[in-house]
């Protein structure tokens, strides 16, 4: 089979070393789920790994049309399970009845879109094991108070554990990316709503990261009432100093002083 030409404009790295694709793999828990979506599956060293394992369902989408062609030859057992469309237009619910697992190596180019994708089918994506350039791993796993700590952090460990698996040297990838990469682990925790207007809670992260060189109460300027939050400490602080508990705090207390 002619092998697939890793596309600039598509971002994509082919991982080469099958001692990582099989450790990627392994760090899959499918207790809580079985339908396993595997996103630019490429020419499928991890597919042949997920393959082995008949308690999953396994899923593949690939916008590459090249890569779509030569996966239909190398798994024409997938059948309608083999999808050629993008990622982030996909209706989960058209192919997934339940929970689900996510994996893949995924396209650096749209990594955040990925996660926010994620966060936006929440209650359906219980797992995600995933390889991502550093940089981006580093954010979603960051703690308070760290400079890697942002929206991404806020927003995924609100409803995820994440935890930073193992980093990957350049080498291991056709074309070798620029940077270093590394897996990380997703897993939903048991928070099925915040304890606040969740809307208002997406505006309070934004906003104060937008400006997070700024104390929140000048972040947060045009959500909150000045007069009657005088003296909320929280709102002292940089964005970059509180947890998800306190974003929820904080929200609650803008929702009441309105």
């Amino acid at each position: 089979m002619t092998l697939v030409r890793a596309k600039k404009h598509l971002g994509q790295h082919f991982l080469t070393d099958k001692n990582i694709a099989a450790k990627i793999v392994e760090s899959l828990r499918p207790d809580r789920y079985k339908q396993v979506l595997e996103v630019g599956p490429g020419m499928g060293i991890l597919s042949d790994f997920l393959l082995q394992k008949p308690e999953y369902e396994v899923y593949m989408i690939d916008i590459d049309t090249e890569s779509y062609q030569y996966l239909q030859k190398k798994y024409p057992q997938l059948g309608s399970r083999l999808i050629n469309a993008d990622f982030l237009d996909m209706d989960f619910a058209a192919y997934f009845t339940g929970p689900l697992g996510i994996i893949g190596n995924f396209p650096y180019n749209i990594s955040s879109q990925i996660l926010f994708k994620v966060l936006d089918n929440r209650q359906q994506v219980i797992e995600v094991v995933g390889m991502f350039q550093k940089e981006v791993a580093e954010r979603c796993s960051a703690k308070p108070g760290s400079k890697e700590y942002g929206i991404l952090s806020v927003f995924l460990q609100a409803y995820y554990k994440v935890e930073y698996l193992f980093t990957v040297k350049a080498g291991v990838f056709n074309p070798p990316p620029k940077v270093l990469s590394a897996v990380i682990r997703l897993t939903r925790n048991e928070t099925g709503a915040l304890n606040c207007d969740e809307k208002l809670f997406w505006q309070v992260v934004k906003a104060g990261f937008n400006q997070r060189r700024k104390t929140l109460r000048n972040a947060l300027s045009s959500l909150i009432n000045k007069e009657k939050m005088t003296d909320d400490k929280m709102l002292d602080l940089r964005a970059e100093r509180l947890g998800v508990d306190d974003f929820v705090r904080l929200t609650n207390e803008i929702s009441r002083n309105r």
